[in-house]
């Protein structure tokens, strides 16, 4: 807490957002750092490191009375992108599996009875498309339909990477929801 204090030396008892943004403004390459090297997901360190101050943001008083500041807030960097690795692992997951399924009734479509289920689930995809919210269902027809990277989307929406990844993940559960319960 030293060079902290060193580089907030103008105040005498600093409040905790104070504290919070001089001590990512000291330790920020430090972080980005312990990030890079302890998750598979290099390239998105410093967007780790975004996340990591907005969520200090709304509670920087966790701040006070840590006996290393330095090593707190990269212990809970890391800890962030292993959950954002984690995370997208699992949305790999469960994309590529609904893309097997998707090849799967494609080649079993030879029998009518195949064709009307088909049909069936795709009118209630369609329906379950129709009733997302716009920004989500933006999200998700760029993603699904036009093959677009989140981080494309990002970029093409002006949203951030993570709620592009909410975007997706709760438009597919609700897509998957509805298709569940026609059984």
């Amino acid at each position: 807490m030293t060079s902290i204090s060193n580089a907030i030396s103008d105040y005498s008892e600093p409040d905790g957002n104070e504290l919070l943004n001089r001590a990512i403004e000291v330790y920020y390459t430090d972080i980005a750092k312990a990030v890079r090297y302890r998750t598979a997901s290099q390239g998105n360190a410093l967007d780790v490191v975004h996340d990591l101050y907005i969520k200090l943001a709304a509670q920087p008083e966790v701040l006070r009375n840590k006996r290393s500041i330095k090593a707190f807030l990269c212990r809970a960097a890391v800890n962030l992108g292993i959950d954002r690795y984690r995370r997208e692992q699992f949305e790999a997951r469960l994309f590529t599996s609904m893309e097997l399924e998707e090849h799967h009734l494609i080649a079993e479509a030879a029998s009518p009875e195949r064709a009307l289920e088909t049909a069936a689930r795709i009118r209630i995809l369609q329906e379950a498309i129709g009733e997302l919210p716009a920004r989500r269902r933006a999200v998700f027809i760029l993603h699904r339909l036009h093959q677009l990277t989140p981080d494309e989307i990002s970029v093409k929406l002006k949203i951030s990477r993570n709620m592009v990844d909410r975007h997706l993940r709760r438009a597919l559960t609700h897509c998957l929801d509805r298709l569940l319960e026609i059984g």
